[in-house]
């Protein structure tokens, strides 16, 4: 992003243009965007056992503000077609060092609790965006500030000239059981985590791939590694798309592999997860297409989507084309 408890099934739909009298049709289960009632971005998933946590922020703004984000929510399902909201999970300022801006996250599973890295405003000690670092013994939480401080300060990345560098964290767990954190806005970042997943273990490395804007995305399949990313060509589009980069190994050589989406609905912004549920492969994104009454989507409303992800034999990824129907239709053969 550049810059309560288990409720009811979401089922909700912003109503279309309907004649008078007529009563809006109900949407597909599986249709986009995945949540209705309310404005929801930068979905992170996390699949346990059998069924799919998704952490999104709650995007707030008003009329003449871009980002209003305050806390963290979490939607479940078993099917991708049906969606539980677990609520509020998290407060910026359960952060006691941030002032604001609860931005992109993602949770991750090890030693049998759940680690939740999250992006922030940190206070006047330490200006600038920070990534912090909450835990919980279940993935609807709550969650609490593992470490107390940040994890990653704006001053342990120099070489960015702008104060919202350090943002959009995503973690991976490689099968020698390493975890690692990567992060950016403009520069792209990785590092390892140590064991006890609050403390950085190393350098930090500069992994920037081609127009890369923000929202990193890790994810492995088979014996390679993919950095899914926002992309922005400065020169040729006005709007991030997604793009991403392969490696053989988590330490790079990162390969640059060319746009997997276009531009967002409405949206300057957009911010991709990725994963493996059951037998199919899954592309979660935002737009700013939804409509909540009377106020519309734009760039501080935006709205969680989901689409089918693809596979070329030789591990590249199919193209992605942003639809209504999401996945209430089969996937594409």
């Amino acid at each position: 992003m550049v810059w309560q408890r288990i409720g009811a099934t979401l089922l909700m739909v912003a109503l279309p243009s309907v004649t008078l009298g007529q009563s809006a049709p109900s949407p597909a289960p599986g249709a986009n965007p995945i949540v209705r009632d309310r404005f929801t971005a930068d979905p992170a998933p996390l699949v346990i056992g059998d069924r799919l946590y998704l952490y999104v922020g709650h995007d707030e703004a008003g009329p003449g503000e871009m980002f209003n984000m305050r806390d963290w929510r979490v939607y479940s399902t078993t099917d991708m077609k049906t969606w539980t909201d677990h609520g509020a999970i998290m407060h910026v300022h359960d952060f006691k060092w941030a002032k604001k801006d609860a931005w992109a996250a993602q949770a991750i599973a090890k030693h049998g609790k759940y680690w939740f890295y999250a992006a922030v405003e940190h206070d006047d000690t330490h200006p600038g965006k920070a990534i912090g670092v909450a835990v919980s013994d279940s993935p609807t939480g709550p969650f609490v500030d593992a470490k107390g401080s940040a994890l990653i300060t704006n001053g342990m990345t120099p070489k960015g000239d702008h104060s919202w560098e350090d943002i959009d964290p995503t973690v991976f767990t490689d099968d020698d059981g390493t975890t690692w954190i990567a992060w950016g806005n403009r520069q792209a970042y990785i590092a390892r985590l140590k064991p006890n997943m609050i403390e950085i273990d190393g350098d930090i490395t500069e992994i920037t791939p081609p127009h890369f804007e923000e929202g990193p995305w890790l994810h492995k399949r088979g014996d390679l590694y993919y950095l899914t990313y926002a992309s922005l060509d400065r020169s040729t589009h006005e709007n991030e798309r997604v793009s991403y980069a392969t490696a053989p190994s988590i330490r790079g050589p990162w390969t640059y592999r060319g746009e997997l989406t276009g531009s967002a609905r409405n949206s300057f912004t957009i911010h991709p997860g990725i994963a493996q549920f059951r037998s199919n492969w899954y592309l979660f994104l935002h737009h700013a297409g939804l409509r909540i009454g009377d106020r519309e989507g734009a760039l501080g409303r935006r709205a969680v989507t989901v689409e089918y992800l693809r596979y070329n034999p030789d591990g590249t990824m199919k193209p992605v084309v942003q639809t209504d129907a999401g996945v209430s239709v089969p996937p594409p053969r």
